[in-house]
């Protein structure tokens, strides 16, 4: 071939100042670039293998090796893949602008967008220019007859390249490194970087240091392989120990017998797994096996709740493992790792294109050979493939859980606590994966028993009790209706009513008295569940939610007629206003099946709801005085002796201390009193001691 000089063919401005700005902040994806073109090399003579138009030696062992020397600032890397002729350096080197060159300058040379990846150009060989002031290139193609080529270019767009010597099919590459990257000739700090970005890659990868002293290790004679060099034989004598017989006489007994060894050089061991787990057959991986995978690639030693193995093949090819980590915990501090990979390379972590927001939680791999990377992420975000992809996988993701609720109740359960934050995210973040939930959300109730809605619904309308306590057929619990009320009322009236607790402590009274009438109530006590239940509310309209104090259930009082207790409302309105020094009070009177509880408050569903949201407002800074304060109303059981009491004594001067005393009480039930309002209610508790010891 002779010598050749020329200019690399690029028609736009010097490349390789482009590339350093780029991805500046990214330095360190050269390797994987320079990497995976080698394993790209070795998979194409590999194929031209199988397809007869190429042998293969007989100890063939693909391999790509990476030599490390600090001393001579130099990093180079090698593949038996299938090399280059002259004119494919030609080609594939010299005349970049066959793979996009031109376009990518105009369009990026005014900007350093570290989240962009060079891989998406098909300029990986390029990313050398990143770290290294020259690079040399030796390679030999598999063609027969092919001549060696040497190639060298110093970071301009200036090439030489000539008639070479490398005597091996495959390619070397050699990069002189510049002062500011000399970290990357550190064999430490060269194999943090091969195993951040090719643990998985599918050739071998071996990392060396160049001329580091051999390293030695003894095997056995029959673990010897015919590529082990001996270094020296050793012979073992076999070992005895003194010790009694049955008899309690002394006789050596051979406790080890003689052995023959080999000293070899250290056999050397890749960096990478070649066949990682998701390449796998579910079939063929124990739990084990999917637990140390776990804890290798995450660094987890706590071990998952459980994990969902992908293996798509149609109509894209997807496989990876996601695992449901432990996260009860607030959600604000939940970090999930999702790693993208691309036929085993790795791109990034947690791609919010391709990984829907909410499986963010999850920690995981996901590998898609049909991800399209040739395009920035942008693009890659509007791409109707991608979109796909993401919703295969929260169908996958549903559809294991949903599996999990029918077949696994008792294991489902288990997890339920840990994973329900996610699942509820889930719900909210994607109305998708929400519908294919919704029968399969777990609810704790106010038995510390797991139940489902459909569950919960169900037992609710085969089971209502009448006065005397005795089951009777009825429709589940739903708030007291006008019996005039006209037959199109509102839909709002006709949904049945899930009930439910957001303190075990603080609604107590509440509880006791649902359980004493054989209702149930589920427990919601999370910061997500006042938006998870409107969504659900949202996306199912034969169901509402109602808070355990929004209103007393007609179960736990008497049938009364309409005028029954209206004599006694006004009245108790009138005292309980003047007492509380409150004229807009709302005073409901009602007879409890309870004769016990004197008096509960309670506050809108929809009124409570608005006061959370409010809070959340708080938080960000808004002022809420524009939106007012809860709505209550003081309920009155007029079947309580204290009640009946303050009714028949109006004018008694201990009312007004007795009806502050029932206000309170019932305000306790409901939330916390403000400080002011607690001292208040100790002084009158005391005071009241005192009226009864006197």
């Amino acid at each position: 071939m002779g010598n050749k000089k020329g200019s690399l063919s690029i028609s736009s401005e010097n490349i390789f100042p482009v590339i350093k700005k780029w991805l500046y902040s990214d330095h360190d994806i050269f390797y994987r670039e320079l990497i995976s073109n080698g394993c790209d090399a070795i998979t194409k003579l590999k194929k031209l293998d199988m397809m007869g138009e190429y042998s293969l030696p007989l100890d063939y062992k693909a391999k790509i090796q990476i030599i490390v020397s600090p001393e001579d600032k130099t990093l180079t890397f090698i593949d038996n893949g299938l090399g280059m002729t002259a004119d494919e350096v030609e080609e594939y080197i010299n005349q970049i602008a066959f793979s996009g060159a031109t376009d990518f300058l105009e369009k990026y040379k005014d900007k350093a967008d570290s989240d962009q990846i060079i891989g998406h150009f098909g300029l990986g060989f390029y990313s050398a220019f990143m770290v290294a002031d020259a690079v040399h290139i030796d390679t030999l193609s598999y063609k027969d007859g092919a001549t060696a080529v040497h190639w060298e270019c110093d970071g301009g767009t200036e090439f030489e390249m000539s008639d070479g010597d490398w005597d091996a099919v495959g390619t070397k590459i050699t990069l002189f490194l510049n002062e500011d990257c000399l970290e990357f000739a550190n064999e430490y700090r060269a194999r943090e970087v091969i195993e951040k970005y090719c643990s998985f890659m599918p050739t071998e990868i071996y990392l060396s240091k160049k001329d580091a002293p051999e390293e030695y290790e003894t095997i056995d004679v029959e673990d010897k392989l015919d590529t082990d060099k001996v270094i020296e034989e050793i012979h073992e004598e076999a070992k005895f120990e003194e010790k009694e017989n049955e008899n309690g006489e002394k006789e050596q007994v051979e406790v080890s017998p003689a052995k023959d060894k080999l000293k070899i050089v250290k056999r050397p061991v890749p960096l990478n797994e070649t066949q990682p787990l998701w390449t796998k057959s579910p079939s063929e991986c124990t739990d084990d096996d999917y637990k140390a995978f776990y804890r290798d690639v995450f660094r987890d030693y706590k071990e998952p709740l459980f994990w969902i193995h992908l293996n798509m093949d149609y109509p894209f090819n997807l496989k990876g493992i996601l695992y449901f980590p432990k996260i009860n915990t607030e959600y604000d501090s939940i970090e999930g790792t999702i790693k993208l990979y691309n036929n085993q390379v790795f791109i990034a972590d947690n791609i919010k294109e391709v990984i829907p927001e909410f499986l963010m939680l999850l920690k995981g791999v996901i590998d898609c050979p049909d991800l399209p990377l040739n395009v920035s992420r942008s693009a890659l975000q509007n791409d109707g493939f991608v979109t796909k992809i993401s919703e295969y996988i929260t169908k996958k993701v549903a559809d294991k859980l949903s599996g999990m609720c029918k077949t696994e109740k008792e294991s489902y359960e288990k997890y339920w606590d840990d994973i329900a934050p996610f699942i509820k995210f889930g719900c909210l973040k994607d109305t998708k994966f929400c519908d294919k939930m919704n029968d399969y959300i777990l609810f704790k109730d106010i038995n510390d028993k797991y139940i489902t809605l459909p569950e919960l619904l169900i037992k609710e309308e085969a089971k209502a009790t009448d006065e005397n306590g005795e089951a009777v057929e009825a429709e589940v619990v739903e708030d007291k209706k006008d019996a005039d009320a006209p037959e199109n009322a509102d839909a709002e009236d006709k949904r049945k009513t899930v009930f439910y607790v957001t303190d075990l402590q603080q609604q107590s009274q509440y509880i006791n008295m649902f359980k004493e009438q054989g209702m149930n109530a589920v427990i919601l006590d999370h910061a997500i569940d006042t938006s998870f239940i409107t969504q659900l509310e949202q996306r199912n309209d034969s169901y509402k939610f109602c808070r355990i104090d929004a209103d007393v259930t007609e179960t736990m009082v008497e049938e009364t007629s309409e005028d029954e207790l209206k004599a006694e409302t006004e009245t108790l309105t009138e005292i309980f206003r003047k007492a509380l020094n409150n004229e807009g009070l709302e005073v409901k009177v009602e007879k409890f099946k309870n004769k016990d509880v004197s008096s509960v408050l309670t506050v809108s569903e929809e009124s409570r709801r608005m006061q959370d949201m409010m809070k959340m407002y708080a938080m960000g800074g808004m002022d809420m005085g524009m939106f007012g304060s809860a709505s209550e109303t003081l309920v009155l059981n007029a079947n309580n002796d204290l009640v009946q009491y303050i009714l028949n004594n109006k004018d008694s001067e201990n009312v007004p201390t007795f009806a502050a005393q029932l206000y309170d009480l019932a305000k306790i039930a409901n939330a916390p009193l403000a400080p002011e309002a607690m001292t208040e209610f100790v002084a009158r508790s005391n005071k009241i001691m005192m009226l009864l010891a006197k």
